[in-house]
């Protein structure tokens, strides 16, 4: 793995691309990491490519590059040689490939200025790019619950978007159905509880798969007890506390 020039481009974009995974992937034991950063990579490239463009038809097109590895991966074919597929080919199962093709379909949202059809669209995003993620990663550890992931998706998901609400809108994009104070603590008040769940059945989740989840329940409390610092760009976990919630997931799957 250390002299895998392919394992070490897929860190170095997480490093970049997704400061949050790759300090979750560095907490993990090296076995673990040699399958997270190839599923992180992926995520990274995929989130980005309908924002290196200001044309649809190019995004497009870039997703349906990583829709077509995914379809190489799920049929079982040669897949292309490429920084990044390459590795994910090798750690990435059907049912994992299957759920980042779900992932790509979803961020075609984020291509658009067009605001979420409704509350289950919204939904459906988080559980599909979050949750995505979190169930391949699982599931490329030997663990997972498809119910759960996508519980705990969500919830990871939410706390994601919440932040980064205030560059959506700089973007001219419409990130809520409804920006309300109230809406939001409802928002948040949901992922808090989808979190709970999920924790009742953690074990059934990958250890390792789960440490990104760490400063999930931090950010969803301060947006339920503070929802305009959604909007004001304030919400972040202290550099002390989220090194200490960052041992306890690592170390003992607390999260």
């Amino acid at each position: 793995m250390s002299n895998d020039p392919d394992w070490h481009a897929c860190a170095a974009i997480v490093e970049r691309g997704d400061g949050a995974r790759f300090r979750a992937a560095m907490a993990a034991p090296a076995q673990a990491r040699a399958i997270l950063f190839p599923i992180y990579a992926a995520n990274v490239e995929i989130t980005r490519a309908p924002w290196v463009t200001a044309e649809p038809m190019i995004a497009e097109m870039r997703l349906q590059w990583w829709r077509d590895v995914m379809e190489e991966i799920i049929e079982g074919r040669e897949v292309r040689r490429h920084e990044v597929a390459t590795p994910l080919a090798r750690v990435l199962s059907k049912a994992g490939a299957e759920a980042l093709d779900r992932l790509i379909a979803a961020r075609c949202w984020d291509i658009y200025k067009d605001p979420f059809e409704d509350a289950t669209a919204f939904t459906a995003y988080l559980e599909d790019t979050a949750g995505g993620v979190l169930f391949a990663a699982c599931d490329a550890l030997a663990k997972v619950n498809a119910k759960v992931a996508k519980d705990a998706g969500y919830a990871s998901g939410l706390a994601s978007f919440f932040q980064a609400i205030p560059a959506l809108e700089d973007a001219k994009r419409v990130p809520l159905l409804d920006g309300r104070s109230e809406a939001i603590v409802d928002l948040a008040k949901g992922g808090l509880s989808r979190l709970k769940q999920a924790r009742k059945l953690r074990g059934s989740l990958a250890k390792h798969g789960c440490i990104a989840l760490w400063q999930t329940e931090a950010v969803l409390k301060q947006a339920a007890s503070d929802p305009r610092a959604v909007g004001e760009d304030r919400l972040e976990v202290g550099a002390f506390k989220s090194s200490i919630q960052l041992s306890k997931a690592a170390l003992l799957g607390r999260w």
